[in-house]
């Protein structure tokens, strides 16, 4: 048999597993997480709200659930206190590297490190219950917020910030980021893009949702609209579409809402505002398309108020103790899927998802990166089958002082999950803590 660990139980991971197991009928997968729960960015990534996504889980754990597939969480690779990346190379013929990109890019502009600035990534975690995530206090005191990124992330957090405890008491965002949003006292919410509208990367579909918040407005200010040169009939479907919704929303008159969402455009960040030691405002320079499809500062500046700066601006990759890592592109080397070491591919390691490629494309995306990566291992399956390696890898672990949570832990996470929810008059409600997960899982 050959034995292939796959690091990460997110989509990369889980097609990278499901597409070794219909390729190869000899093949045995190990998933590995170091979070006691699957799914990666499917169960910590999406809003509590988009339920379509979210289900999503259901055709990753049928993956999870294959008679050669085996789920192992709570396992560290790599880091203070993980499992060597050389160990486990020891244990298995190949492992397949599917971290994703685990931490946010920087603005880079003074004043980014004041208490009530946050990265969307930050933000997110809380409201999806990772147990790394801390209440942070965000929406404390605040009346306005700046989302600055045009992006679906952006739009999902300028979303929950506005969100009414009818929309979200049906979802399983966690009890306390419940109680936190509904009793928030924000009343305006920002998107702001340092380009003009045509080149945001939201797709239509988030876009709208927007548009049907119970009590919000939605304004877009129509000189933004009229300074982007570009030629709708000669843009892509998703961005004319775009132009189309926004040009709808700079048509309104002014409504009478509790809440107000606008819409920015062609405003570069340059400075985030102290106000008594936190957050007090966004300087911001305008700019204006500089005939190659970038923009240009014009000197011209504007401050805008707000108690929280929530940045989405991209994902990062992070280097993994042992792997080579290319800092300018937040990617391990890679040809084809296959590690590169100082320019020769490495035999048995290999890389799939955003760690391969780069934060770029939707979930799917996802599919045809790890069946390129699949492709690559299997060629190399003659030479690889050729090393000696444990006939159970986790007695290994269990050796080295490593308890992975099995399948059955995180079935017992799903039913403590459940219970809770019970109790709370609600469906299903996220336990937000490394303890509540590990004592579920225990109760296995």
């Amino acid at each position: 048999m050959l034995r292939v660990a796959v690091v990460g139980s997110g989509p990369s991971g889980c097609y990278t597993a499901q597409s070794l197991v219909q390729q190869d009928p000899d093949v045995c997968v190990d998933v590995l997480d170091r979070l006691p729960c699957p799914y990666g960015l499917v169960r910590y990534g999406v809003a509590p709200d988009h339920e379509k996504i979210k289900s999503l889980q259901g055709s990753l754990r049928t993956v999870l659930e294959h008679e050669r597939v085996r789920f192992l969480g709570g396992v560290r690779v790599g880091g203070p206190g993980g499992l060597p990346v050389e160990r486990l190379r020891e244990l298995y013929h190949a492992v397949v590297y599917c971290m994703g990109a685990a931490t946010d890019r920087r603005l880079g502009i003074p004043g980014e490190e004041l208490p009530g600035s946050w990265s969307a990534t930050d933000f997110v975690a809380w409201y999806s219950a990772h147990p790394d995530a801390a209440d942070a206090g965000f929406l404390r005191g605040v009346r306005s917020a700046v989302v600055i990124g045009v992006g679906n992330v952006a739009v999902d957090v300028t979303r929950m910030l506005v969100r009414g405890a009818a929309e979200l008491r049906p979802t399983d965002i966690p009890q306390a980021a419940l109680d936190t949003l509904t009793a928030s006292g924000i009343t305006d919410v920002r998107m702001v893009g340092r380009r003009g509208p045509s080149q945001a990367r939201f797709t239509t579909k988030e876009l709208r949702e927007l548009g049907g918040l119970p009590g919000t407005e939605v304004t877009v200010d129509p000189a933004d609209l009229a300074l982007d040169p570009a030629d709708p009939g000669a843009l892509p479907t998703v961005q004319r579409r775009n132009l189309e919704v926004l040009r709808g929303w700079a048509g309104l008159p002014s409504a009478d809402a509790a809440r107000r969402i606008v819409l920015r455009f062609f405003l570069r960040p340059v400075e985030v505002l102290a106000d008594g030691g936190r957050v007090g405002a966004v300087r911001f320079e305008r700019t204006a398309p500089d005939g190659h499809g970038g923009v240009t500062g014009t000197g011209r500046f504007e401050d805008v108020p707000a108690q929280v700066v929530l940045r989405s601006v991209g994902y990062r990759g992070v280097p993994l103790d042992g792997l080579p890592f290319d800092s300018a592109t937040g990617t391990v080397p890679n040809a084809a899927g296959r590690v590169v070491r100082e320019g020769v591919p490495s035999p048995g390691e290999y890389v799939a998802g955003w760690i391969k490629r780069g934060p770029t494309g939707v979930i799917g995306t996802n599919r045809p990166c790890a069946k390129e990566t699949v492709a690559a291992l299997l060629a190399d399956a003659p030479a690889l089958l050729v090393k000696r390696v444990p006939a159970d890898p986790v007695v290994a672990l269990r050796a080295a002082g490593v308890e992975p949570v099995p399948w059955a832990g995180w079935l017992a996470i799903e039913r403590a999950e459940a219970e809770l929810g019970a109790r709370l008059g609600r469906s299903v409600v996220k336990l937000a803590d490394w303890d509540a997960l590990l004592t579920a899982a225990r109760s296995a």
